[in-house]
C-alpha cells in the first residue's frame, strides 16, 4: 500500500510539476498586471495642481484662511467651522494639539493683538476633495512686560471635503523670521 501511495505522489507531483510553468506564467502575467495598474492608479491619484487665480474654491479656502490669521486682532471662533472634528495641529514649539483646545484658545484667549493678516497663501489641489494650502501670516502682540512684538508664522494647512464642507484636518505652524 505504501507503494501505491509513492506511486500516486509522484505521478500526481510529476503532473504540477509539468503544470508550474505554466501556471507560473500566469501567475506572473496577473502579478504584473495588477502591478501595472496600481501603479497607473497610484500615479494618477498622486498627481496634483496649483490653483488658478479665478478659482473660485481656492478663493473661498484662503478667505477662510485669512479669517483665521486675523482672529487674534477680531477674536473670532472661525476655527469651529473651519476645523474638523478630528483635526490635529502642531504648533511652533512642536506641541500637537485638537480642534477642542483650538476652540477653547480661542473662546478664553486674553492675547491684545494688532496687525493680524494673511500675507500670502498658495491652494494645492490632490483632485477633487483634497488641498494643501502653504502660507505665511503676521500680527503685532502685546507681550507680558508690556511691550509689543511682531510674530511671523509660516503654515501648512491641510484641507480635506467631507460632505460637501472643507475643513481643515492638520496643520503644521512653524516661527520665520519678520520682514
Amino acid at each position: 500500500m505504501i507503494a501505491a501511495l509513492k506511486a500516486g505522489y509522484f505521478h500526481t507531483t510529476f503532473r504540477r510539476a509539468k503544470m508550474k510553468p505554466l501556471v507560473a506564467a500566469l501567475v506572473f502575467l496577473e502579478g504584473a498586471f495588477l502591478a501595472g495598474a496600481f501603479v497607473v492608479v497610484a500615479a494618477n491619484a498622486q498627481q496634483g495642481k496649483w490653483a488658478a487665480a479665478d478659482d473660485q474654491t481656492a478663493k473661498s479656502l484662503i478667505d477662510l484662511e485669512r479669517q483665521w490669521a486675523e482672529a487674534s486682532c477680531t477674536h473670532s471662533v472661525i476655527v469651529q467651522d473651519i476645523l474638523a472634528d478630528d483635526f490635529q495641529g502642531t504648533s511652533p514649539d512642536g506641541k500637537r494639539y485638537s480642534k477642542k483646545e483650538a476652540v477653547e484658545e480661542a473662546r478664553t484667549s486674553k492675547v491684545e493683538a494688532r496687525d493680524c493678516h494673511l500675507d500670502d497663501a498658495k491652494v494645492h489641489f490632490f483632485g477633487e476633495n483634497t488641498a494643501l494650502i502653504y502660507g505665511h501670516e503676521t500680527a503685532t502682540r502685546k507681550s507680558s512686560d508690556g511691550g509689543e512684538n511682531t510674530r511671523s508664522l509660516i503654515w501648512t494647512d491641510t484641507w480635506l471635503k467631507r460632505n460637501g464642507k472643507w475643513q481643515i484636518v492638520a496643520a503644521q505652524d512653524m516661527w520665520a523670521d519678520c520682514k
